[in-house]
């Protein structure tokens, strides 16, 4: 490869990583094409987007990005695929639902997710529990409104046992 296309494709490389919120190394040395192909199906279906990386080229990428990658370069071996997801989790459930337990295939190899590296493919269940901002947000909300929903069901309650003890006694005979 000539030396003006590897700068195309680094560059490409920097705009891709930069537009998504989280991205995994995954490796893919096993797999064959047919496999592939369905991968990249569930992937697309999934809204993950799925690039086939050389590692000196993705190195160098994330070399000329802002933040700090370093920790994720030990995993540059072998057979690259690179996912890109703006929802953290997505990824790692894709990749917990088809992994072949016996080999281990697609395996993780690193990701880079709400502001944190994951190293291993023994992190996985870590990310696949990773709540992304939104759910986060969304629960401290409902958190928040827990208790007015408390006090307006008490005071309803309140007002009709009320509304009922005032009728009793106003329909009673004196």
């Amino acid at each position: 490869m000539k030396k003006e296309d590897k700068a195309l494709v680094i560059e490409s490389l920097k705009q891709t990583i930069q537009s998504y919120a989280a991205f995994y190394l995954v490796d893919v040395t096993g797999l064959n094409s047919v496999a592939t192909s369905e991968l990249r199906r569930k992937c697309f279906k999934n809204e993950i987007k799925m690039v086939l990386v050389k590692n000196t080229l993705l190195e160098k990428a994330l070399d000329q990005l802002e933040a700090d990658y370093s920790p994720l370069y030990d995993t540059l071996k072998g057979t690259t695929a690179l996912l890109l997801a703006n929802v953290a989790n997505a990824p790692a459930k894709l990749l917990k639902d088809v992994t072949d337990k016996k080999t281990g295939i697609p395996g993780l190899k690193a990701a880079y997710a709400e502001e944190s590296f994951y190293i291993g493919a023994n992190q996985l269940e870590a990310l696949v529990n990773i709540k992304s901002k939104k759910e986060l947000i969304a629960d401290v909300i409902a958190l928040l409104q827990s208790p007015a929903k408390n006090v307006i069901s008490a005071l309803s309650s309140g007002a009709n046992t009320i509304h009922g003890v005032l009728k009793t006694l106003g329909e009673r005979e004196n």
